[in-house]
């Protein structure tokens, strides 16, 4: 199929790879003309694993242009995504601005006859369907279409996605479920076509990302366009709500004298409940949780409706960042003059992306407590320094750096080479071998023989020390 994709961020960016990859014509559009000519010349503008020689592959198995000509990509397109933006608000609904320039671009581009459909990739809020619908009939009306009114040119379809960024050409690729949400049997034959391939598993998987064992057919849930919007909201928000509830949990645990570890893998093995997403730590960042939450939230007031769990939820998050710092200050007492490092600064391994994370909320609050800050992460530093240009924090080139004269050290990120750390040589570098396991990533007992005064969120100390080791015996 001819598709187009509007808009070259994380989630657009992806898709239309996805997409040539699969055999089809995409031409992948933005307004930014800088973006454009490098992706043009193969230069990849934002981290994710194996995406520049997925691009490459894509290029090659189908047909992958990039243009700032919305016009003449959408005019000869069987299918149109817009894949833009929608950051939050101050009152916490979505900006559709950027939406809304593409779906009135689009109509206006769209040729007399022209059967297109219309796919919203981006997370909108519920009833944003029908919004560029009529956005898409006013753009035809802009550009002087005398049948926009008679005849139906285009079909609206919600097709939520549910990228993991690090795990993204494998969720592209080999995903949960595919979700459509289509008013119209017409668009939604179209779109069973256009995921044949994914549906079906039919196609070459790449070299560098094998398809999973057993893996054989993927899900298709179709639904109206309403419920398909209500869908990617729902989902994660309750996937932030899983990490609040497990930060709330490992709270109490600390007062108790429990360990959260023990307590989150003990009710993760109830099937109803299931392991992911309950590890306690400094809280989830990113584009997606927060800004999903407020959005649902804001739509419940909208409606005359108070969603106590989602505002918990978020009430959670940002307090759980404070945690790192009363425990530098039960370690160190005074933060002001001391040094600490942190290990990690995008919100997540796997990205470059800094969107809300944590690492910056905390950097900041010992800025203004009067500590230095040391911070070093494999992938984020360069995004962080242009992102970030009045941040007063120094960047090392390595996890040893940031350790050598330290006070304190905080794992921020669960980078897999923070996980491979020599624990004992770093501890030697430091003036103070304090150790804030922010992710509950690191081996306590390990910590502790490197001579580390090793502490995590959700545990007090008291039962690590002596049950270190924890077994599985099937009865």
């Amino acid at each position: 199929m001819r598709v187009t994709v509007i808009g070259t961020g994380y989630v657009g960016l992806i898709t239309g790879a996805c997409f040539a990859y699969l055999g089809n014509e995409v031409t992948c559009v933005d307004s930014d003309g800088e973006k454009i000519r490098q992706l043009s010349s193969g230069n990849v503008p934002i981290y994710e694993p194996h995406l520049e020689e997925f691009l490459a592959l894509a290029a090659h198995k189908g047909s992958l242009r990039f243009t700032t000509d919305i016009s003449e990509a959408a005019s000869k397109s069987d299918v149109i995504f817009i894949a833009v933006g929608t950051p939050s608000l101050p009152s916490g609904a979505p900006d559709l601005q950027y939406l809304e320039s593409a779906a009135r671009s689009i109509g206006r581009a769209l040729r007399p006859g022209q059967r297109t459909v219309i796919v919203n990739k981006s997370t909108v809020p519920v009833g944003s369907g029908n919004l560029v619908e009529m956005l898409l009939r006013e753009g035809r009306e802009e550009g002087e279409r005398e049948n926009s009114t008679r005849e139906t040119p285009f079909l609206v379809v919600s097709n939520p996605e549910f990228l993991q960024e690090g795990n993204a050409i494998a969720n592209s690729l080999y995903p949960d479920r595919i979700v459509i949400g289509a008013d119209h049997q017409d668009a939604l034959t179209v779109m069973k076509e256009l995921y044949g391939p994914v549906i079906e598993q039919s196609f070459a998987a790449p070299a560098f990302l094998p398809r999973p064992a057993g893996f054989a057919k993927v899900p298709l849930f179709t639904t109206s366009l309403t419920s398909a919007e209500m869908i990617k909201y729902a989902a994660n928000s309750f996937l932030a709500m899983k990490i609040s509830f497990a930060n709330e949990v490992a709270s109490i645990c600390e007062r108790v004298g429990a360990e959260c570890r023990d307590v989150m893998k003990g009710i993760g093995l109830d099937a109803r409940i299931g392991p992911r997403f309950l590890n306690a730590g400094i809280g989830w960042g990113g584009s997606c949780f927060g800004k999903d939450l407020k959005a649902l939230t804001q739509t419940a007031h909208e409606y005359g409706y108070r969603p106590l769990l989602l505002e918990a939820a978020q009430e959670v998050n940002q307090s759980q960042r404070k945690v790192v710092i009363q425990k530098l200050q039960e370690k160190l007492f005074i933060l002001k003059g001391r040094t600490v490092g942190l290990l990690g600064l995008a919100f997540k391994p796997g990205t470059d992306d800094l969107r809300d994370a944590p690492s910056l909320t905390i950097a900041n609050r010992l800025v203004e407590l009067g500590a230095r800050v040391k911070a070093y992460d494999p992938v984020a530093m360069p995004a962080c320094r242009q992102q970030n240009p009045h941040l007063n924090i120094q960047y090392c080139d390595s996890a040893a750096a940031v350790a050598r004269g330290a006070d304190a050290v905080v794992l921020v990120t669960e980078w897999e080479e923070f996980r491979n750390l020599d624990l004992q040589q770093l501890s030697r570098q430091m003036a103070r071998p304090v150790l804030i396991d922010g992710r509950g990533a690191l081996d306590a007992a390990e910590a502790r023989r490197a001579g580390f005064d090793y502490s995590c969120i959700g545990s007090n100390g008291v039962v690590s020390k002596t049950a270190e080791t924890h077994s599985l015996v099937a009865v």
